[in-house]
Order: structure tokens, then C-alpha cells, then sequence
């Protein structure tokens, strides 16, 4: 691991002197071995599959002079071939710490919790969010007619679906100018401008020309897919932004879901805290999914650890994925905080009475859980957190 991922290859090379070594070579900084007489976890061609292997803790450390403080040429060190080589059964990357070159070369977040916050107008307690359902087919006036219903019901937070964009059927500008007009509206009415998160996910100019749109029509949030934009984009989008960026992790099931392949949530939203991301989605208890909830605990923990000596970048923890009334008291009790965006989509659109009462009702379930009061106590003379209460992923 260490020879291939910095000077050494599978046979000695002219050159490679005890000095270049000393300069350039990884260190394997310590091995614990955690198991032995394993089966194989992933298939290596070429290797008997009858082969018994074994479990380690490793850690390696390379010299920043190897790459500078790059992200992109640190990915394709901590993570490039690695995942490749024929003699490694398995490879979880959990954790990095990096040195303060890479906070001098990368600004971070711009907003991350304290500038989310002032932007969405909320205080205290967690944004209640949702995600534009049906994920996609709405034209911009049906996208806007939803967004002003869920204005006039007080949602602090709207996104798009990571589905919707740019189609033909709804056109990123227009769904902008529809959107913009019904949250201003509602603003003039109340004083409080809800933050809508846009997709721009695209090429970098045409991330960069949908940013310009949402800012001169008064938007104050942005949208990436970081697995499709790729650290290249987020970073030049970052560079550009005058808004919040909301990532999304969509795909995050191929980096991860096998324990003994991938990453470890804390160590891969490390390059996107750096690059830029102001809030990261980590799941959320009892999701629709096949993350454990130990899992996305940590993940929202993680978000709010520093994440280079002097320079913390922490960032807004956002859950969602089949989130209801029923996980607010959970959410709170295992982090201790609401500095989170907590989105709902069916279970504040398929409220019995409607969305005004889902929201409503995901509002108070967290007003709940922070004055410690059991859900069903809330809910015996709350009619919207009863009505809530009916619907489970």
C-alpha cells in the first residue's frame, strides 16, 4: 500500500535510491492486526479465493511534498489504486487528518451553520425542511404552486429532488423565476424569506451561469450532486459562490454500504468541507434505506468536529430519507443539538390535512423532543402531530 501509492511499484526501478526514499516514500505509521484466518471480502483475479486473509488497522502517512495541498491529487493518493491492488481483500478508508496547508489553500464552507441560519431567518431549533415531491414531472408553475403552499405552511427549507435540474419539462431558469416569485411574495408578506436550495448540478459553466440566475432572482441557496460534479466542480463552484451550497451525496451507497469497501462518512465529507460544501447530507434514523442508525449518528457528529487544526469548517448536518414526526426525538437525544436541517418530504406532502399540518406537525415534534416531552403527550391535544403520527417510511 505504502510503495505503491508513492514512489515504489511491483519490482525495484533504477532511481529509486535510500534518498529519494527517505524523501518521497509513504511511512507506514503503524499495522495492528485485528483478525486473522478471514475469508476474502472482495474477489482479486489471480488470487486462490480459498485464500485466508487477515484484518488490520493500518495507518500511512505521506509527505505533503509528494502532492501539495491539492484535493484532487490527494484522492487519487489515499484513495486511487489502493482499492486495486491484488493483495488487499477489502479496503475501508475511515479516517484522514490533514496538515493546515490544505485550510490556507481551500477556504472551506462560506456559510456552513451560523450563515444558513441567518440567511433562512431561523434562531433556534432545527430548519424544518422538505424535498420537492413528486421527485420530478412538475412544469415550474406546478414546482411553484407546491413552493407556495409550503411557504404559506411555514417550511423553513425547500430542495430540489437531486432528479430535477435542467429537462425540457422543466427548464432550470424558469422553475428559478417561478419559485423566486412565490417565495418573495411571501416574504413581503411575513419578513422572512424561506431558503430554497436549487440544483444546478451541470458542467462548470453552466453551474456557474444557473449560480448567477439564483442570485439576481434572490435566491440564497444553491444545490450540487458532489458524486456527479466531482471535486474539480465543487471546488470552482465554491470559488464562484455568493450563496450556501447544499451537497447532496446521492451514490453514496457505492462508496460505502459493503463494511469492508469504501469510506467511512467522516473521512470522505473531509475533501468536501474543504472544498466548499456549506451543508452535508448523513441519512436519518430509521431511514428508507440500508444505513444503520450507529452510522448516521456519527456521520451529523462528524459535521460539527473540527477538521484541521485551526481552521474547523464544520458544517450543517442535513437528514433526511424517510423522515417523519417520528424521528425528531432520536435525532436530538443522540446529538445533543439542532443545529441541522431536518427534511421531510412524504411526511410533511402526504399529511393527512395537508402540508401546512405536516409541517406543523414536524415543527412541534421537535419542540417536543427538546423540552423532553414524549411524542404522544404532544400529540393528545396537537391534532396535526396525531394526524403525523400515522405515517412511517
Amino acid at each position: 500500500m505504502a510503495g505503491e501509492q508513492s514512489s515504489g511499484t511491483f519490482v525495484s526501478v533504477p532511481g529509486e535510491s535510500a534518498e529519494l526514499k527517505a524523501r518521497s516514500a509513504a511511512r507506514v505509521v503503524s499495522c495492528e492486526v485485528m483478525a486473522t484466518d478471514l475469508p476474502q471480502s472482495v474477489p482479486s483475479a489471480g488470487v486462490d479465493p480459498a485464500r485466508r486473509a487477515s484484518r488490520a488497522r493500518v495507518t500511512l502517512s505521506w509527505p505533503l511534498d509528494n502532492i501539495g495541498p491539492s484535493l484532487p491529487n490527494l484522492l487519487a493518493t489515499v484513495a486511487g489504486n489502493l482499492f486495486e491492488l491484488r493483495q488487499v481483500a477489502g479496503l475501508r478508508l475511515e479516517a484522514l487528518r490533514l496538515p493546515p496547508a490544505f485550510a490556507e489553500a481551500y477556504p472551506g464552507p462560506a456559510f456552513g451553520v451560523a450563515g444558513t441560519r441567518r440567511l433562512a431567518g431561523v434562531e433556534a431549533g432545527p430548519l424544518i425542511g422538505t424535498i420537492i415531491k413528486p421527485s420530478i414531472g412538475f412544469d415550474p408553475a406546478q414546482t411553484a404552486d407546491l413552493v407556495d403552499t409550503l411557504c404559506a405552511a411555514g417550511i423553513d427549507f425547500v430542495k430540489d429532488d437531486e432528479l430535477q435540474s435542467a429537462g425540457p419539462t422543466c427548464p432550470f431558469e424558469a422553475r428559478v423565476d417561478a419559485v423566486m416569485r412565490a417565495v418573495d411574495a411571501h416574504a413581503d408578506r411575513t419578513g422572512r424569506k424561506v431558503m430554497v436550495a436549487f440544483n444546478l448540478t451541470g458542467d462548470l459553466d453552466e453551474m456557474r451561469r444557473r449560480h448567477d440566475h439564483v442570485l439576481a432572482a434572490g435566491g440564497t441557496c444553491v444545490m450540487a450532486s458532489l458524486n456527479s460534479v466531482g471535486i474539480v466542480g465543487m471546488v470552482e463552484l465554491r470559488r464562484h459562490s455568493a450563496l450556501p451550497i447544499h451537497a447532496h451525496r446521492n451514490g453514496w451507497g457505492y462508496l460505502s454500504r459493503h463494511p469492508s469497501l469504501g469510506w467511512s462518512f467522516p473521512a470522505w465529507s473531509a475533501l468536501w468541507r474543504l472544498a466548499g460544501a456549506d451543508h452535508m447530507h448523513v441519512n436519518g434514523l430509521a431511514n428508507k434505506f440500508a444505513e444503520e442508525d450507529g452510522s448516521v449518528i456519527a456521520a451529523a457528529r462528524s459535521c460539527a468536529e473540527p477538521l484541521v487544526d485551526g481552521a474547523p469548517m464544520t458544517v450543517m448536518p442535513v437528514f433526511s430519507s424517510g423522515q417523519t414526526v417520528w424521528q425528531a426525538a432520536g435525532t436530538y437525544e443522540a446529538l445533543g443539538t439542532a443545529d441541522l436541517i431536518h427534511c421531510s418530504g412524504g411526511g410533511i406532502l402526504a399529511h393527512p390535512d395537508g402540508p401546512a399540518a405536516g409541517v406543523q406537525a414536524l415543527r412541534h415534534a421537535w419542540e417536543a423532543a427538546m423540552a423532553g416531552r414524549p411524542l404522544a403527550d404532544a400529540a393528545a391535544t396537537d391534532p396535526a402531530l396525531a394526524g403525523a403520527m400515522t405515517l412511517k417510511a
